[in-house]
């Protein structure tokens, strides 16, 4: 399961059909994702896919039983000669069935069975990989909202400092180069500000097209009220996320599986050096023009019926044998580095997340102290800079390190948020934000 590592890094996305299905008003995480599972493309092929191994599942049942089949042969010849011309024709039915194969036809039918299971692992796979797209850009969605509203606030403080230096410009109190700074950092502001109205935009549409929503279709997003119970929700332990998600997550199961269908495979190739015993039997008749019996008479004459037992030894295939009983045990052995791999590679993933987590954490506790220390030391600022106590340089440098703190706790903010959830999804665990 991919994960974006920073909040504002591209989401990848997942096309997605729209089907006939009711839009709720408002968007929160579970309305984004419950309408995304229902559409979801990749979602819907995998259930054709699992539909598609159920069909060969009752092929791979069917193999034990015998097979009927009839034949009907109707022949015309003219002699040019001046003969009469003759018609004949010949019917049959015949029928063969596997009494003995080594056991490949059941091993067959494990083996489809298994790949049912795979088939549904493989659902849940493309399911939880729409649930964390949908995820990481509602985050996305949280962080440019909360920008916005801050770089908005900040814009209003920049005009308010910028008309008030125009007063203290004419009163004699500044001088035109502050006036100049103060104007500079409210073009500074109200870039800053179109900046992050773009970024919401953008991660709007981008939820828009991962929804599959019409181009000029409005959304409104549900912005819900975090607080620190959401941000510093206590972690459980790595080793238990871990555990639960070696058992849960889809990817670990069908890996589990391919073992087995490996195992199974071996003894199919091991079955290739047994005898194979076949039955099989056959009926037919036939007629002719040219007999001097009537129809009926020449089909009850010509009848004829027959059983028969064919076994097939396997003495000398050039090796052909051999090869694949190799194959497949070395396949087997493949497969299980594969599982191998496949946990490291999810304990790799989870550790990530789980230490950006904790970082996310304890930078936004650390974030929030330095937040209301500089906004202390601001309000300060401001009031000394009106008394003429503080330049112009030194209120701005104060602004915006107040700013940069503000943005450097938000981001602590969501990416605690997200990892958290993103621990949820690897423990089977329903993700939400509310």
């Amino acid at each position: 399961m991919k994960i974006r590592k920073l909040i504002l890094a591209p989401v990848i996305l997942f096309s997605l059909g729209l089907l006939a299905q009711e839009k709720p008003a408002q968007w929160d995480l579970a309305s984004c994702i419950n309408y995304a599972l229902t559409n979801n493309i990749q979602i819907q092929q995998a259930k054709i896919n699992l539909q598609s191994s159920e069909v060969d599942t009752k092929q791979a049942k069917a193999q034990l039983l015998p097979n009927l089949s009839a034949s009907i042969n109707q022949n015309v010849s003219y002699n040019p000669a001046g003969a009469l011309g003759t018609y004949s024709g010949s019917y049959g039915i015949s029928s063969s069935m596997t009494l003995f194969d080594g056991g490949k036809t059941l091993k067959n039918i494990e083996q489809q069975k298994l790949l049912e299971e795979t088939g549904k692992y493989d659902i849940i796979s493309s399911e939880k990989n729409i649930q964390m797209s949908i995820l990481q850009i509602y985050t996305q969605i949280l962080y440019a909202d909360e920008a916005v509203k801050v770089y908005e606030a900040t814009v209003k403080t920049s005009e308010y400092q910028f008309n008030r230096g125009k007063e203290l410009l004419k009163g004699g109190s500044i001088s035109s180069v502050d006036l100049a700074q103060l104007e500079s950092q409210l073009s500074s502001d109200k870039y800053q500000l179109v900046v992050a109205q773009n970024t919401l935009s953008t991660a709007l549409l981008e939820l828009k097209q991962i929804l599959e929503l019409n181009p000029g279709e409005e959304i409104d997003i549900v912005i819900p009220e975090l607080s620190n119970v959401n941000i510093l929700k206590p972690l459980p332990s790595l080793q238990s996320v871990y555990e639960t998600a070696l058992n849960v997550m889809p990817e670990m199961k069908s890996g589990k599986i391919d073992i087995q269908l490996s195992t199974i495979e071996t003894s199919k190739a091991k079955a290739n050096y047994l005898p194979k015993i076949n039955l099989n039997g056959s009926a037919g008749t036939n007629h002719s023009s040219n007999s001097v019996y009537d129809f009926s008479t020449q089909l009850n004459n010509s009848f004829n019926a027959g059983v028969g037992l064919s076994v097939s030894i396997p003495i000398f295939t050039n090796r052909e044998n051999k090869s694949t009983l190799e194959k497949a045990r070395l396949n087997e052995e493949k497969v299980k580095l594969t599982l191998k791999d496949t946990e490291k590679g999810l304990l790799k993933e989870i550790e990530t997340v789980y230490q950006n987590a904790l970082s996310a954490q304890s930078q936004y506790v650390a974030g929030t102290e330095k937040v209301k220390a500089l906004e202390t030391s601001y309000n300060l600022i401001e009031q000394q800079y009106s008394l003429g106590m503080k330049n112009t340089l030194e209120l701005l440098t104060e602004k915006n390190n107040l700013l940069s703190a503000q943005q450097n706790m938000m981001q602590a903010k969501y990416m605690s948020i997200m990892d958290i959830q993103i621990l949820n999804l690897y423990q089977d665990i329903p993700v939400e934000i509310k």
